[in-house]
């Protein structure tokens, strides 16, 4: 009952992504890939429950389904990390399923009797075939897990330079989901067929919970530097002037030495004054938005004099803002958490791990080590 429940399951989420309304290039994507797992479980159903027999005009068809699954984790993740790939790179991810059901074949078109006694036989015959097989779903998964880690640990770069807050597009749900597919691949080598169903139903149940709650993740579009006045030297008041030539540390962005230095303590001035970074939600393009100039530029300059990511100059100036609110004595009636917030920070998780990456030390250590602030 639990293995029908899981193949109904899986037919059902597939249903409810596609009727789902604004539908997101991800959610297509993991509608075709949970119609392909529900194709997937049927027979494998049929085959644990000595039931495929009865079905023998299918055998044949459902041995390269595995390798599916490898491309449609890839793809999956990188439409969620709003990295574009061109259709026709797409579909070459599953040439290795169809090439598949070419070396088949002339086993799919053998009369059906002459199939089931192959299928009792296990495979005889068929031994090249059924290793090929083996080893191309095996390659599939080993690849493809290691390009969809490659896919999020990239998606984790971007957030480092675009964002200021992770925690609610870290995507770490789907690092654990591509483990879990990763170990549903060891099951396929050393575990019994049942382990094997229940894992990939319990798989199943995990990827469509987390992807149908999921929030597309999308980059606010901006033109390439090029295209801005920004990729001219700025003037003493922050407007382009075109006329400036760019320095060799800045040649291939179009930001020269001086202009950059400009933009450096334009940034500080914006900070202090305005202490944008209380923005819980700040992000590189909206910053750049503030300044007027080219996030491109922004990061770089961020990166150069400051030595940081966008992730962590902002954040070292909430740290450093809760310094100097928690010394103050009309600080003590807020807790430590409110006073986080107002500096910018989204959760007491964000604030405990930021504070302690940039002083070494955690809030409380910190405030034994010199501060009045008694309220706890």
């Amino acid at each position: 009952m639990f293995y029908l429940a899981g193949i109904i399951l899986t037919f059902f989420l597939a249903v409810l992504l596609i009727t789902k309304r604004g539908k997101s290039e991800a959610d297509l994507i993991l509608a075709a890939w949970l119609t392909a797992i529900g194709v997937h479980l049927c027979s494998f159903y049929l085959t644990f429950s000595n039931q495929l027999l009865l079905f023998s005009f299918l055998l044949g068809f459902n041995f390269p389904l595995p390798l599916l699954h490898g491309p449609f984790l890839f793809l999956y993740t990188s439409a969620l990390t709003n990295q574009k790939i061109p259709a026709k790179y797409k579909a070459a991810h599953f040439i290795p399923f169809l090439l598949l059901y070419g070396l088949f074949i002339p086993f799919i078109l053998l009369p059906e009797e002459q199939k089931i006694q192959v299928f009792k036989n296990e495979g005889l015959d068929y031994e090249v075939e059924m290793l090929v097989m083996l080893s191309a779903i095996m390659i599939s998964g080993v690849v493809y897990v290691g390009l969809a880690l490659w896919r999020l640990n990239e998606h984790k770069k971007t957030i480092q330079h675009e964002f200021s807050s992770a925690e609610k597009i870290n995507l770490a749900w789907l690092r654990y989901l591509i483990y879990g597919i990763g170990l549903i691949w060891l099951f396929v080598l050393f575990a019994e067929d049942a382990m094997i169903f229940n894992a990939v139903v319990v798989f199943v149940f995990f990827l469509g919970y987390f992807g149908i709650k999921q929030v597309g993740i999308f980059s606010q579009g901006y033109p390439p530097p090029g295209q801005l006045a920004a990729d001219m030297a700025l003037t003493e008041s922050g407007t382009a002037a075109p006329d400036k030539p760019a320095a060799a540390k800045y040649q291939r962005s179009g930001l020269s030495d001086e202009a950059a230095a400009r933009l450096h303590g334009l940034l500080s001035e914006v900070m202090q004054k305005e202490k944008l970074y209380t923005n819980a939600e700040l992000t590189l393009t909206e910053l750049a938005k503030a300044l007027d100039v080219h996030p491109h530029y922004l990061s770089q300059v961020i990166n150069t004099f400051e030595d940081k990511t966008f992730y962590d100059y902002v954040n070292t100036l909430r740290v450093e803002e809760f310094k100097r609110l928690v010394a103050l004595p009309e600080s003590k009636k807020f807790t430590l958490l409110a006073l986080a917030l107002d500096c910018g920070f989204n959760s007491k998780t964000s604030f405990n791990r930021n504070f302690k990456s940039v002083t070494g030390l955690a809030p409380s250590e910190y405030l034994k080590q010199g501060t009045t602030y008694l309220h706890t």
